[in-house]
């Protein structure tokens, strides 16, 4: 009977909570002085903050640095404000990269973040090919890119540069000529 009597004291309680009610007028009051909030609108609600959510990155050198990796290639890549030249394992980028779509691969980043021409970029980069170094070398300089100017990592991240390929070779099997070709077949 206990039980009973506290689950109706507990009733009487929340039909006595006054705390809904101000909280209707504080939403209702707005809405009845529209020139109230005309006078006052420096306390916006839904817009973004000025200040980035991630701080600036960078060395003792003043340059940002990040890694990249595209299938079996790895790329070092170091960012720093210039004329626009990247230097790829001591070499100029035309002369790695002599394809003219690999050097477009690479620059994507900067004309994705309107920056072409602002930055020089030293990268080293091991294993693969020369495809797979030029998307590790991208994947790079647009981590560093977010790093050196923390308010351009949604634009490059909306591009989707920030994210790793993670498509590699498929493996070979045992019993098989690739990963999933078979010998050929000899009926005699």
């Amino acid at each position: 009977m206990a039980d009973k009597k506290s689950l109706a004291d507990l009733g009487d309680l929340t039909n006595q909570a006054p705390a809904p009610a101000p909280a209707k007028t504080e939403a209702a009051a707005p809405a009845e002085t529209p020139a109230a909030a005309d006078e006052a609108p420096a306390a916006p609600v839904a817009t973004q903050p000025e200040t980035p959510l991630r701080e600036q990155q960078l060395d003792k050198h003043g340059r940002a640095y990040a890694t990249g990796r595209r299938k079996d290639a790895v790329a070092r890549v170091w960012l720093k404000p210039g004329s626009g030249k990247i230097e790829v394992n001591g070499r100029d980028q035309t002369v790695y990269f002599a394809r003219p779509t690999l050097r477009l691969v690479i620059n994507q980043p900067f004309d994705v973040t309107e920056r072409s021409g602002q930055y020089d970029v030293i990268a080293t980069v091991k294993g693969g090919g020369l495809s797979g170094q030029a998307g590790a070398v991208k994947h790079g300089i647009a981590q560093a890119l977010s790093r050196y100017e923390p308010v351009l990592r949604t634009a490059v991240k909306r591009e989707g540069f920030l994210t790793r390929d993670s498509r590699v070779v498929e493996r070979k099997k045992y019993g098989k000529a690739k990963a999933r070709r078979s010998f050929q077949f000899s009926k005699r």
